[in-house]
């Protein structure tokens, strides 16, 4: 199949402003009041993002990569554009020419320039986002889930989900306090789990309402020494449990460590008194999931 190649050398292109000069934040509210874009890094977060039936608007590479990993991201693209363009249109049989994403492939040192930094699997794709689920829909027959309270560091934010996805948490819910989990570093971090793992935003000062309405115990990990065995029946036994996590350094909400059911603490030795929160996440998914 031929392909859509755009040679880039100009920096200031405006079908790239997408890539290097409009903020995460920018994207996200770019076609209001229609759903925004993001950018997807990598081969493999690309390719979960499709899994999961994000749809591809552009891609930007290093040329070299049009035949190494990216060939089959390529494909997949092109295929999920035509699917699209086929479900939007009154013809039966959408054309190549029509549903060709544009595909822009630049040399590394032009492609560090756009981006700010050297792109180690030099593969990005702008997509749409898709309309959030309701926190019900999100979570409906989930037992064990993961809630992420302003956590707006990316890089944790990625790290937790991850962590939730592979450690038994059926799904993740985030305060609006919390980083977008489709911004490039946190999808990057999560290695396109967030694509994997169903998730969404809960309503803002309902947080424990909305879970304890839903059938949920909830259970806050922070640092404290009134707290709950890590260990206890209680928790194990729990037909549904919510874990609370804050953010780095800050932890929980005071307000919110009161209003849970119960206030756990990871045990630890030599004297350390604290985990970084992405590690803590890690261990109480496998310790709360068994």
């Amino acid at each position: 199949m031929s392909h859509n190649f755009i040679e880039v050398t100009d920096l200031d292109s405006q079908e790239l402003s997408i890539y290097h000069q409009l903020s995460e934040n920018q994207l996200y509210h770019i076609n209001e009041p229609d759903l925004g874009i993001f950018i997807a890094e990598s081969p493999k977060v690309i390719g979960r993002a499709l899994d999961a039936g994000y749809e591809p608007i552009s891609m930007l590479l290093e040329k070299g990569q049009t035949q190494k990993d990216a060939a089959d991201i390529i494909e997949r693209c092109q295929k999920s554009s035509r699917i699209s363009a086929t479900n939007n249109t009154s013809n039966s049989v959408a054309t190549d020419e029509c549903s060709q994403i544009p595909i822009y492939i630049a040399d590394s040192s032009v492609l560090t320039k756009i981006t700010g930094f050297h792109l180690t699997r030099g593969v990005l794709c702008a997509m749409r986002r898709k309309e959030l689920t309701t926190v019900a829909e999100t979570i409906a027959n989930a037992r064990r889930i993961a809630v992420l309270e302003n956590v707006t560091n990316p890089t944790n934010l990625g790290a937790i989900v991850r962590s939730a996805a592979a450690l038994g948490m059926d799904a993740v819910l985030f305060t609006s306090g919390c980083t977008d989990p489709l911004y490039r570093r946190a999808a990057r971090v999560s290695m396109g789990t967030v694509f994997q793992a169903p998730w969404t935003f809960l309503p803002e000062g309902k947080e424990i309402s909305t879970l304890q309405e839903l059938g949920f115990k909830t259970v806050a990990l922070a640092l404290r020494n009134d707290t709950l065995d890590i260990n206890a029946e209680e928790l194990k036994n729990a037909e549904k449990l919510a874990i609370f996590l804050g953010a780095e350094g800050d932890g929980l909400l005071p307000e919110t460590i009161s209003a849970c059911d119960w206030c756990v603490k990871i045990p630890m030795a030599h004297g350390v008194d604290s985990l970084n929160v992405a590690a803590c996440s890690a261990v109480a998914f496998w310790e709360l999931s068994q």
